[in-house]
């Protein structure tokens, strides 16, 4: 007769959760390609409502920096006259 392997129970995991029918590793590729979360600090992510606020501010902002940028004159080369 096989032995069974009883499990070592986490104090934090609660006694009714049933992952029988959990994939290990279901998310681990998208894990692995990364993400990029930036936190704000508390007073600037109280201007907006959600992402897609931060992101319409963010595209306005850099759009503004483009026009700017490409007014801007080119510096001349040293020695080139």
């Amino acid at each position: 007769m096989r032995k069974v392997k009883t499990a070592v129970r986490d104090p934090e995991m609660k006694a009714h959760y049933d992952f029988r029918g959990g994939v290990r590793g279901k998310y681990a590729n998208r894990y692995a390609e990364g993400t990029n979360v930036v936190l704000l600090d508390p007073d600037v992510a109280a201007l907006f409502p959600d992402s897609n606020a931060v992101n319409e501010a963010l595209r306005a902002l850099a759009a503004i920096e483009v026009r700017r940028s490409a007014r801007r004159p080119k510096p001349k080369a040293r020695g080139a006259r």
